[in-house]
C-alpha cells in the first residue's frame, strides 16, 4: 500500500513509469470487472479497460486519496460501460467473466466438463440478463470480492443501498439458476 501511494504521487507529477506500474497492478482485475459489467457486449470489455486507463491518466491529478485508487478505477470502468449501454451497443453474452475455461486440474470426466460448461453458459446468460446496476454489484462483491463498503463507494451509493441491491441481484440470479440445484 505504501508503494502504491508513492506510485500515485509520482504519477501525479507526470512520471509515466509510475503510472505504468499502477496499470500493471490493476489491469487484470479491471479487465475482469469490465468483462462482467459489459456482459452483454464482451467484445468491448478490452476497449472499456483501455479507456479507463486513458481516462485515469488524463485525470490522475484530480484523484483524491480519500478513496482507494482501485475504487476510483472501478468507478471509471463502470461509467464507461454504462455509457456504452446508453449508446445502445448491446450484444449477446458469451463466457462468464474471468472464466478462462480451464479444465479442472484433477481431469474432469466428459460428463462433468459438459455440466460445467452448461452451468457456465447459464450463469453467463443470467448475469447478462440482470439490470446493469445489479450486474455491477454482483461483479464487485461476488466476483471481484470487494468489501461492501468499497463496492458502495465505486457505485456512489450508501452501504444499505448496496446491500439491498446485492440481495435483490442474488435473488434474481438464484431464480434464474433454480434448475441447476
Amino acid at each position: 500500500m505504501v508503494e502504491e501511494k508513492v506510485l500515485l504521487v509520482r504519477a501525479r507529477e507526470g512520471d509515466r513509469k509510475a503510472f505504468e506500474a499502477l496499470v500493471l497492478k490493476y489491469r487484470e482485475r479491471l479487465y475482469g470487472i469490465a468483462s462482467s459489467v459489459c456482459a452483454r457486449m464482451p467484445s468491448e470489455a478490452q476497449d472499456v479497460a483501455q479507456e479507463t486507463f486513458i481516462s485515469a491518466l488524463k485525470n490522475i491529478s484530480s484523484f483524491k486519496s480519500n478513496a482507494a485508487f482501485g475504487t476510483w478505477l472501478y468507478r471509471i470502468a463502470a461509467n464507461n460501460c454504462w455509457q456504452r449501454f446508453r449508446r445502445g451497443r448491446s450484444r449477446a453474452a458469451s463466457d462468464i467473466p474471468g472464466d478462462k475455461s480451464r479444465a479442472h486440474p484433477s481431469g474432469a470426466s466428459a460428463g462433468e466438463t459438459a455440466l460445467k460448461n452448461e452451468l457456465a453458459r447459464a450463469v453467463s446468460s443470467a448475469l447478462a440478463g440482470l439490470p446493469a446496476d445489479y450486474r455491477v454489484v454482483i461483479t464487485l462483491c461476488d466476483i471481484e470480492g470487494l468489501p461492501n463498503s468499497e463496492a458502495a463507494a465505486v457505485m456512489k451509493i450508501s452501504l444499505p443501498a448496496l446491500k439491498s441491491k446485492l440481495h435483490r441481484a442474488r435473488l434474481l440470479l438464484k431464480e434464474q439458476l433454480k434448475d441447476f440445484r
